[in-house]
């Protein structure tokens, strides 16, 4: 099986999703994307790692060191595809008072989660959960300028292989934190 689309993210992200330290993205959507308001394109996608919107700042302390800002419109010349996942549930939060309940689940901190909530306030908030695998071996590809802008979804120009890859997580620990999500989620509805 091969997959050529991607969701972009920050690399940092990336790399805590493909550590296994969070399951949850937090998406509001991108500028150019259909009415500037998220929708999910597809289910099964790579994750493309972005870099010039990451912010230390709206990071928990563990995570802020290992981010270096990069100036507007920066990208490296071959971007590190090593990850993908099955988007398993969506959800959406509206209140202020749900976030401090999912901000274990995140690694972005109490500013981050806030700020994504109240930009375009008359959206939810949307929650991913991603059930992520990393490829047998990384692929490293040429950047393009259509991977470029604030836009959530992409297609690679190559497929990339799915063969062989590996669950970051065990079935069981998933499932664990999709229920405690979940259960987070349907106390405030």
């Amino acid at each position: 099986m091969t997959l050529s689309h991607a969701l972009k993210e920050w690399n940092i992200v990336i790399e805590a999703l493909s550590r296994g330290r969070t399951i949850l993205l937090l998406r509001k959507g991108g500028i150019k994307e259909k009415k500037g308001q998220f929708g999910l394109k597809y289910r099964q996608v790579l994750l493309f790692p972005t870099y010039e919107h990451q912010k230390p700042h709206l990071l928990k302390p563990d995570y802020q060191s290992q981010v270096t800002p990069v100036p507007s419109g920066w990208h490296p010349e071959k971007i590190l595809i090593r990850s993908w996942a099955n988007i398993t549930d969506i959800l959406t939060i509206s209140e202020e008072n749900q976030l401090q309940y999912l901000l274990p689940y995140h690694i972005g901190n109490e500013q981050f989660a806030s700020e994504r909530l109240h930009w375009k306030r008359h959206q939810p908030l949307y929650l991913l959960l991603l059930r992520v695998y990393l490829l047998h071996e990384p692929i490293l590809i040429p950047y393009t300028t259509d991977y470029g802008g604030c836009q959530s979804w992409i297609d690679l120009n190559s497929p990339i292989s799915l063969a062989n890859s590996i669950p970051v997580l065990k079935n069981d620990i998933y499932d664990d934190k999709v229920s405690e999500i979940q259960q987070i989620c349907s106390f405030f509805s």
